[in-house]
């Protein structure tokens, strides 16, 4: 017989949105139950020096904070349960009994009251062995998180969407000169943020380019340049940079939610605009699933924190739900 975890909470995902929910969770007495995913901590887990998180006068490790948190849900009550939920039944609401049903890959079964979906984002990669191996050297696809280390050098943005070109001006109000590379002879960006791109002396365009190796030198070791072909003749290029910003998207980790409550056509969940609930009420989602516009650990940690005091005003508001 497999194991069955019944909760007034059930928290999927174990980034900065749901840690806070745990936190908030337990402090409410939801007893809430935290399953990680396959990376607990979600993106800070590969994010070195963190200084934009409110607290922390000096630059942070991303892994030590989501230890931090994890230890802070923890200790305030949460049960974490290493496990990645593979299916889920939410749309039809909950069953007689008021629970919602979810399995996990382990075989266990989840029987929740209410559910918070905080499984974020992935940054989409170019796929490079480079690149995975400068990620803590240089690459990064966040500028709003890691620009402020670049202040007055030299930077490569990489794609052609609105986030390539909002990401390559953020960097031109920090660096000397920012390198838009795209694959293509034109862009996908609105228009008034072309325009804004071309009017930016900072900035310069490489059209027809694609990115076929980060490089890196020193100890430990960090970007350098970048190599680029050209699209149109296959002939190669050394780009002297000292960062590189992959900004080619993102895919939300939907995955057995995608069909159980109303997202967006890229797969983002859709929340109500003041606040975290889903299409299906007791159930809310929170972070990174839910907003693809700011992505950072702060404004998830606070949707988080937005999910586990509305999943309490749900259950108070109904009469015959008692806490288990």
């Amino acid at each position: 017989m497999p194991e069955i975890h019944h909760t007034d909470l059930l928290i999927v995902g174990a980034g900065p949105a749901g840690y806070t929910a745990a936190i908030y969770g337990a402090r409410a007495s939801l007893n809430p139950v935290l399953v990680t995913g396959l990376q607990p901590g979600g993106q800070l887990t590969i994010t070195t020096d963190v200084e934009n998180y409110p607290g922390f006068a000096s630059p942070i490790q991303g892994p030590w904070l989501m230890d931090q948190m994890r230890e802070q849900a923890e200790k305030v009550g949460t049960r974490l349960i290493y496990d990645l939920i593979t299916e889920a039944s939410l749309k039809n609401g909950p069953d007689k009994e008021g629970y919602f049903s979810l399995k996990g890959d382990s075989g266990t079964e989840y029987k929740a009251k209410t559910v918070i979906i905080a499984t974020g984002a992935q940054a989409k990669w170019l796929g490079l062995e480079s690149e995975k191996r400068l990620q803590a050297g240089g690459v990064s696809a966040c500028a709003t998180c890691d620009g402020f280390f670049y202040r007055g050098k030299t930077v490569a943005v990489v794609g052609g969407g609105n986030t390539a070109v909002e990401e390559a001006l953020y960097l031109a109000n920090l660096a000397n000169k920012v390198h838009l590379i795209h694959r293509k002879d034109n862009l996908k960006a609105e228009r008034i943020l072309q325009k804004r791109l071309m009017d930016n002396p900072k900035i310069v365009i490489h059209w027809n380019r694609e990115v076929i190796e980060a490089i890196g030198s020193g100890s430990p070791e960090v970007v350098t340049g970048v190599r680029l072909k050209d699209t149109d003749t296959g002939n190669t290029e050394i780009l002297d940079v000292d960062g590189l910003f992959i900004a080619i998207g993102h895919t939300p980790n939907t995955g057995p939610f995608l069909h159980e409550v109303k997202c967006d056509k890229e797969g983002y969940i859709i929340t109500e605009p003041d606040g975290t609930a889903t299409s299906v009420p007791g159930v809310f989602a929170a972070g990174d699933i839910q907003d693809r516009i700011f992505r950072q650990a702060v404004t998830a940690a606070g949707t988080g924190c937005m999910a586990a005091l509305e999943a309490e005003r749900y259950l108070s508001h109904i009469p015959a739900m008692t806490k288990t």
